[in-house]
């Protein structure tokens, strides 16, 4: 009679390790867009800068993020919706170019593990990216460089959205668990 509360026993102590037996580091489900600002007080203004990566100038907005990293730095994420959120381009990825027309926005994703100073910033291509489409959506398939580090060294997994050009993150994605 003994056996099968060793059996529960035994596959409870597993169930954690299911994320790390299928090579999956973190996943993230929904996303968060950005703002210029954190905070306002009758003082100061708050920067909403996130793990040391500045904000743009503009309010984005995020209308379906999914993302999942591999142990190995693999990662898969796909975005819709990523639009700026006030402005005369609201509603659209489009951004302004310097001589009448519209300017193609690329992307890359940075995961940060760490939630204190020094940020270690792993990226995708960070020189090209992927170009947003008009209506914000974009794919990134692509590896983390540097490797991230083992799942006890990234207990609070943040995956941002950037901007290539400027280097501000757009969007953060919202961490899944299962």
């Amino acid at each position: 009679m003994k056996t099968p509360s060793l059996l529960l026993l035994a596959g409870v102590a597993l169930a954690p390790l299911s994320a790390v037996a299928d090579g999956v580091l973190v996943k993230f489900d929904g996303g968060i867009g950005a703002i210029l600002v954190s905070t306002v007080s009758a003082t100061a203004v708050t920067l909403n800068i996130v793990r040391g990566v500045s904000a743009p100038n503009q309010i984005w907005a995020i209308a379906d993020f999914k993302a999942e990293v591999k142990l190995d730095g693999r990662i898969k994420a796909d975005g819709r919706g990523l639009v700026f959120a006030g402005g005369n381009t609201i509603g659209t990825a489009v951004g302004t170019a310097g001589s009448g027309g519209a300017a193609v926005i690329n992307v890359f994703a940075t995961l940060i593990c760490e939630n204190v100073a020094p940020f270690i910033e792993r990226n995708t291509n960070s020189i090209v990216g992927v170009p947003l489409a008009e209506n914000g959506d974009f794919t990134i398939d692509d590896v983390l460089s540097p490797a991230p580090p083992a799942p006890s060294s990234c207990a609070t997994p943040l995956l941002l959205i950037r901007n290539v050009a400027n280097k501000n993150w757009f969007a953060a994605g919202i961490q899944k668990f299962d």
